[in-house]
C-alpha cells in the first residue's frame, strides 16, 4: 500500500516563468542565432541528459569555478546543437551569461495544487526531493507548495542528489515508510 509520494520540483511540479524556451530564443537572438522554441525543447533534452550524468558524477557545488564554467558552456552548446545550431563553447558561454541576466522565477503547473490537495486529503505523506541548491523550504513557500508538503529535501542536505540513493533513503526515513510504500514522481 502506498503511504508516501515524493515529487521532483522542476519539470514535474514547476517550470520557468517565463518559459526557458522563450528566454533562450531571446538570448540567442541577441547573438544573431535564430532558433525556435521547438528546437530549444529538443536541445534541452540533450542538455538535461548531460546534466544528469555530470551532476551524478560530480555535483556542481563541488566543482571549481573553471569546471563550472566549462560545464555550463557545454550545457548551452548542447541546447543549441539540439536546436540545429553548432556554436563554439566560447559563444555558448556568452549566450548563457546573457541568459543569467534575465529575470525569471518558477511557476507551478496548473494542476499541481489541486492534485496535491486530493493526495493530502487521502492521508498520504507528500514530499519534495530536488537537486536544486539553496534553501528549498523558502522556494516551496514562495511558490505555494509548503501547505501541501510534509517536508522537502534537496541534494545539499544529503550530499548527493538524484539519482543516487541518499536523498531517497532520507525521504523514506522522514516519511516513516518502507521503499515499497512510496512512489517518486519526476520527469
Amino acid at each position: 500500500m502506498i503511504k508516501a509520494v515524493f515529487f521532483d520540483f522542476y519539470n514535474t511540479l514547476s517550470r520557468f516563468d517565463p518559459p526557458r524556451e522563450e528566454l533562450q530564443v531571446r538570448a540567442c537572438g541577441e547573438f544573431g542565432i535564430q532558433v525556435t522554441p521547438e528546437g530549444i525543447t529538443r536541445g534541452y533534452a540533450l542538455a538535461d541528459a548531460y546534466m544528469a550524468r555530470e551532476v551524478a558524477r560530480v555535483p556542481l557545488r563541488e566543482r571549481d569555478i573553471q569546471d563550472t564554467k566549462n560545464f555550463f558552456a557545454e550545457y548551452q552548446r548542447l541546447i543549441l546543437q539540439g536546436a540545429g545550431k553548432e556554436v563554439s563553447l566560447e559563444l555558448a558561454l556568452e549566450v548563457i551569461s546573457r541568459l543569467r541576466q534575465f529575470s525569471y522565477d518558477y511557476a507551478l503547473f496548473d494542476d499541481v495544487l489541486p492534485t496535491l490537495d486530493v493526495l493530502k486529503k487521502q492521508g498520504l505523506t507528500l514530499a519534495l526531493l530536488s537537486n536544486n541548491e539553496g534553501d528549498i523550504n523558502k522556494l516551496c513557500d514562495r511558490v505555494g507548495l509548503s501547505p501541501y508538503l510534509d517536508f522537502a529535501i534537496n541534494s545539499e542536505e544529503v550530499g548527493l542528489g538524484k539519482p543516487h540513493p541518499p536523498i531517497f533513503l532520507e525521504a523514506l526515513k522522514r516519511a516513516h515508510v518502507e521503499p515499497q510504500e512510496a512512489l517518486h514522481v519526476g520527469d
